[in-house]
């Protein structure tokens, strides 16, 4: 028991000397380790750069570069496609500008010819050579024959209608027969229509021609007092009233 008590030696590693050791081999590993790994990683660089570099030179040599086809693009122009317009008509001539060049031609007296001429065809129902007349009378309107003339050619109207209008007012006012109207209407002395406008008149007009026997009839009685054997004559006559010997017959078995 009186042994003295032996002191316990520390493990090395609980030495502080050991721990100095292991921090400098420590140290040491690191850098060496990266002055390697920096070697390598430049190493590594260049070699990557060196095989895209051959890469490149090899694509070059097969195929052709983009540049150079874009200059070929932009050498070579596409023709360019022509459009020819459409034919377009012509313009059709202003009727009003035509007519009022014309106009400004025409000798004052023509026109004033012309308007007379207008009026005696809608307001009186003329014709053609009636209206002449008129135009040219030295008891009218005393125009030019040349001025009569350019007015009655360029008159637009149907004599036709003048024809017939006109025999309706010897029928209304006058109550003349079917054959005396014709005759007005184409007599030298009367309304100078021509032939096939007096006919055309007579067999369009609407009228009763018994009625206007027996008004005619009446107004011999009244203004003549004349007998009615006197008055039957009268209407029947050639160079009278010409009502056909019915018409004249109704007229005296009417008479009052």
């Amino acid at each position: 028991m009186g042994e003295k008590n032996e002191q316990k030696k520390k493990p090395f590693w609980k030495k502080w000397w050991f721990w100095v050791i292991i921090v400098i081999v420590l140290g040491v590993g690191a850098i060496s380790g990266g002055s390697q790994d920096n070697g390598e990683g430049k190493k590594s660089a260049e070699t990557m750069k060196t095989a895209e570099n051959d890469t490149k030179e090899d694509k070059g040599s097969d195929v052709p570069e983009p540049a150079k086809e874009e200059d070929d693009s932009k050498t070579k122009k596409e023709p360019l496609e022509i459009i020819k317009p459409e034919p377009q008509e012509p313009e059709e001539p202003d009727a009003n500008q035509e007519e009022t060049g014309e106009d400004d031609a025409i000798p004052t007296e023509y026109k004033s010819a012309l308007r007379s001429a207008e009026s005696y065809s809608e307001l009186m129902h003329m014709s053609k050579a009636a209206i002449f007349d008129q135009l040219t009378s030295e008891y009218a309107d005393k125009f030019t024959d040349e001025a009569a003339q350019y007015a009655v050619d360029n008159l637009e109207a149907d004599w036709n209608a003048n024809a017939l209008a006109s025999a309706e007012n010897y029928s209304e006012t006058l109550h003349m027969s079917k054959a005396a109207i014709y005759d007005q209407l184409i007599s030298e002395y009367g309304d100078k229509f021509t032939e096939e406008e007096a006919q055309y008149a007579v067999d369009n007009i609407v009228a009763d021609w018994n009625a206007n026997a027996l008004e005619s009839a009446k107004n011999y009685q009244d203004t003549l007092s004349m007998s009615p054997a006197a008055i039957h004559d009268q209407l029947i006559s050639e160079y009278g009233d010409k009502f056909t010997q019915e018409e004249a017959d109704y007229a005296i078995a009417n008479l009052e």
